[in-house]
């Protein structure tokens, strides 16, 4: 069978520090072929290096996420130099979450511009996190030019009017755990008007099991979960669907080398 790819992963945090020959050998048994872990802070950076250098078929972002207050702020000159490891991919995860944090959101946006300016300087694809924010994630992107570099909406659960404006600027749509919920009618219903060739699955591990792990512990393997519910909701064989979202992500992160 065609190979998937868990294109958004944090199998770098704590929770796995042990388990990891478990993790790739889990994923091998699903047909999981390669997993890609997103920055969350500069700090972790040294750890989710160490793991991709360690295993061909785990590739890397460079980011700092939007909620994350302590620690490096990186400028767009340092996330130039650490995007130039060959083995990171993209720049990312970045955006806006206005639904945790409250008050002046300015130091967001402000960051979120410098990661868009690091992208477009390295021409590595952005990898969007946004929560309650997405006409501001929007704009921005649109006022930075973002469209000519393009990336990722990642654990989309938006409306399918930000679907079509975040295609319109480039961007593919991801597809998580969440699809594989009961109540999530609204976000399957989004998932047959995707065009195919800009559709990603990821797990976001270890948050968000699907169906029939949901409320456990997330892992890589289980984008075959992922993959099975966007293929039935798309009424197209699961083989099919391996296939576009492989080819999907090695053209969208076209310096990830395909083992």
């Amino acid at each position: 069978m065609q190979k998937l790819v868990d294109s958004h992963c944090h199998i770098d945090f704590p929770d796995f520090s042990t388990e990891i020959p478990q993790l790739l050998e889990n994923m091998a048994v699903q047909g999981v072929g390669w997993g890609l872990i997103a920055g969350v802070t500069l700090e972790r950076l040294p750890s989710v290096l160490t793991l991709v250098e360690a295993h061909q078929n785990l590739f890397a972002a460079v980011g700092v996420h939007p909620d994350h207050q302590e620690g490096r702020d990186p400028g767009v000159e340092e996330l130039v130099t650490l995007a130039r490891h060959p083995k990171v991919v993209a720049i990312g995860e970045t955006g806006l979450d206005y639904y945790r944090l409250e008050g002046d959101m300015e130091w967001q946006r402000e960051r979120f511009r410098r990661h868009i300016r690091a992208a477009l300087a390295c021409a590595k694809p952005l990898i969007i996190h946004t929560r309650n924010a997405a006409e501001d994630t929007l704009r921005i992107l649109e006022e930075e030019g973002a469209r000519a570099i393009g990336g990722v909406f990642h654990c989309f659960t938006e409306s399918a009017e930000i679907a079509e404006r975040a295609l319109a600027l480039n961007f593919h749509i991801s597809f998580s755990g969440i699809v594989t919920f009961k109540n999530a009618t609204a976000l399957k219903a989004l998932v047959p008007l995707i065009p195919e060739d800009r559709l990603l699955v990821e797990t976001d591990c270890p948050y968000l099991a699907p169906v029939p792990h949901r409320g456990k512990r997330n892992e890589p393997a289980y984008v075959r979960h992922v993959a099975e519910e966007v293929a039935r909701l798309r009424d197209i064989p699961l083989e099919i669907l391996a296939k576009q979202t492989t080819e999907n992500f090695f053209r969208l992160f076209s310096s990830a080398q395909r083992t």
